[in-house]
């Protein structure tokens, strides 16, 4: 008998083993065929990703934005409350493989006055304590706590992803306002030029040296220079409010910002590290990961569903008609309870081969999700050296726009030339600086883009010291938005 029972548990840790696996041999891996490196150049095992974004973006009033963003957006707030959501309810998953107690007490009084029968008066009281255990056989609940861990861990990612957009969308916007300060400065500067003009070019009018038509060319370039001015303060507040809302806080808000120094130089090149890290960088990548993991649970879930489950219950307890006799009457039992699907017409084996499905829907989901992010960072590279070397020609372009004001002014007044030509030298410098302060504003949103594209920015001072991202066996919540109280508010009403 002894021999029975030994090969019999072990006839069923093999029938387990054996279902474990072929609960999701349907579901194929991932077919990804990485290549060698991210762009043009040698592979290289460093990143610009690999800064924090504190340390990444240099502009203290940038750094507060940010921060004041992390702490306050309400998606952030939001992301955040649905992790709390899923870490409860994996924590609910981990329970269900525990057994469950309960301890009612309760009273009834029941009677009968059946017809040619005498009267009952059926009274009960009673105390229980009661356990019940399933086993998980087939592994129900274990692919279930799987599941709950995945979806768990989708949306601490999901959250680090949240972060990282947030922290490019707020510099974004910010290198747009401070770009838009800047040509708001420059064509109030040009437009104080060009009243100077006007009222020389009055006087030489009225003083009969020149042409009415030099005079009203003048005057047609202050309007012009002056229309621009409406549009661009436009613009600006229109800016400060996106960047208050991604604050989490009303239009009103002040806005603090430095100012755009166009004579910054950024690297001609850029470490973007190896494609295998951008896998494990990219925390939507890591999101898109985690909701393939539970899809296969989910497909482990559906097979197991297929088999019988054994649920084991142990009651104990005082029951009797009257209290003075409650504790003088105990009772106990034990209850096993198998339940098999006999005839349910295939519903079970088609929820499994839908679950099968959405585990493939899952797959080429997180396989497509590879693949653009291998274009972002490709678009981001070519596009950072594509705005550096325009950048550079324009300075080039600016430069010689100055000198050719400043030789057309001389010749002006050494009366070789009129002073229209002078106007179309003016106008050429004005369009060059512009041109500038628009060119080293595409080389901060490219390098912005591309920091991004390489997972950066989603990394608070406490996962940092902490090296790898926290796993969802812990339990734990993943680390809060980082505020750096000491550095002080964005700004004050």
């Amino acid at each position: 008998m002894k021999h029975r029972t030994i090969l019999a548990l072990l006839l069923l840790l093999t029938a387990l083993a054996a279902t474990s696996c072929s609960a999701v041999r349907e579901c194929r891996s991932p077919e990804l065929n990485l290549p060698s490196t991210l762009a043009e150049g040698d592979a290289d095992s460093l990143t610009m990703a690999d800064l924090a974004w504190w340390e990444f973006y240099g502009d203290p009033a940038l750094r507060r934005i940010i921060e004041r963003t992390l702490e306050n957006n309400k998606d952030m707030l939001a992301a955040a409350a649905r992790v709390e959501e899923y870490r409860q309810l994996y924590r609910v998953k981990k329970a269900e493989r525990l057994p469950s107690f309960s301890a009612p007490v309760y009273a009834n009084r029941e009677t009968n006055d059946y017809y040619g029968k005498n009267f009952v008066n059926d009274p009960e009281i009673g105390v229980k304590a009661s356990v019940s255990w399933e086993l998980d056989m087939w592994g129900n609940l274990r692919w279930a706590k799987r599941k709950g861990g995945a979806e768990y861990m989708a949306t601490v990612e999901d959250e680090r992803a949240m972060r990282m957009t947030l922290v490019a969308e707020v510099a974004t916007a910010y290198f747009n306002l401070v770009a838009l300060d800047n040509e708001l400065t420059i064509v109030r500067q040009t437009l104080k030029t060009r009243s100077e003009g006007v009222k020389q070019a009055r006087l030489r009018f009225e003083g009969g040296l020149t042409s009415e038509t030099v005079f009203q060319q003048a005057k047609v370039e202050y309007a012009s220079t002056a229309a621009l001015i409406p549009d661009l303060e436009r613009r600006i507040e229109i800016t400060e409010n996106s960047i208050s809302l991604l604050m989490g806080e009303y239009p009103d808000w002040e806005v603090v910002r430095s100012g755009m120094d166009t004579e910054v130089m950024l690297s001609d090149t850029v470490p973007v590290g190896l494609p295998s890290e951008l896998l494990q960088r990219r925390p939507d990548v890591r999101s898109s990961e985690q909701r393939l993991r539970a899809s296969m649970a989910a497909v482990g879930v559906a097979y197991a569903d297929r088999f019988p489950r054994l649920m084991l219950t142990l009651t104990g307890g005082v029951e009797d008609g009257y209290f003075n006799h409650l504790f003088e009457a105990p009772f106990t039992y034990m209850a096993g309870t198998l339940s098999a699907p006999l005839f349910a017409f295939g519903r079970k084996k088609a929820r499994y081969r839908a679950a099968v499905a959405a585990y493939d829907q899952a797959r080429l989901g997180y396989e497509q999700k590879v693949l653009e992010v291998f274009k972002e960072v490709n678009d981001a590279v070519v596009t950072y050296r594509s705005v550096r070397s325009s950048a550079t020609l324009k300075a080039n372009l600016r430069d010689a726009a100055r000198k050719y004001v400043d030789l057309a002014q001389l010749q002006y007044r050494a009366g070789s030339i009129n002073y229209l030509d002078v106007l179309d030298a003016q106008r050429r410098y004005f369009d060059a600086q512009i041109g500038v302060s628009n060119a080293v504003r595409d080389e901060h949103l490219a390098l912005v883009n591309l920091y991004k594209a390489l997972g950066g920015g989603w990394t608070t001072p406490e996962e940092q010291s902490a090296g790898e991202p926290e796993g969802a066996a812990d339990g734990k919540k993943p680390s809060e938005t980082p505020s750096e109280k000491s550095s002080g508010r964005q700004s004050e009403r």
